[in-house]
């Protein structure tokens, strides 16, 4: 099944990213449910992943930004797996997860607590990005190039 977004994006410039990705999330596979994660927002700007990670040390996890996307890997070493086990219901599997990250995010940190992994972000707005005044001016003014007014 195809999607077609060309709707959506008659009214949008330089959205082409976003065109791709939402094409992309449609033609997604079976998306993994390991390990279980949570997100949330914390702030105006400020989200936090965790992650369940239990069985897992912080040498076991690589946290890793790469331009628009947050990977998370993780691996548990191969001693930890030669056990007789009569029963085994925590999995310690190894695993890749990728976010997709908004536009100017960084990753603030990583931390690794009683099996939870908390990655905190944040959103940061460059000023070129914030809004800016674009003064009106009459047809009676001499045409030149517009001067820009930061908003307040």
């Amino acid at each position: 099944m195809t999607y077609d977004f060309t709707p959506l994006f008659r009214s949008a410039i330089g959205f082409d990213r976003l065109a791709r990705m939402a094409g992309n999330v449609a033609n997604a596979q079976a998306i993994p449910s390991y390990p279980p994660y949570n997100i949330e927002k914390t702030g105006e700007t400020n989200y936090v992943l965790t992650m369940a990670l239990a069985g897992f040390r912080p040498e076991d996890v690589e946290v890793l930004q790469e331009e628009n996307t947050l990977v998370v890997r993780g691996s548990v070493p191969e001693n930890s797996r030669d056990r007789d086990w009569l029963h085994r219901g925590i999995a310690t599997r190894a695993f890749e997860r990728r976010f997709v990250l908004a536009d100017h995010t960084e990753i603030d940190q990583a931390d690794l607590v009683n099996g939870l992994l908390s990655i905190a972000v944040r959103q940061v707005v460059p000023e070129a990005a914030r809004p800016r005044r674009i003064p009106v001016r009459t047809g009676s003014e001499n045409i030149a190039p517009a001067e820009t007014v930061q908003a307040a």
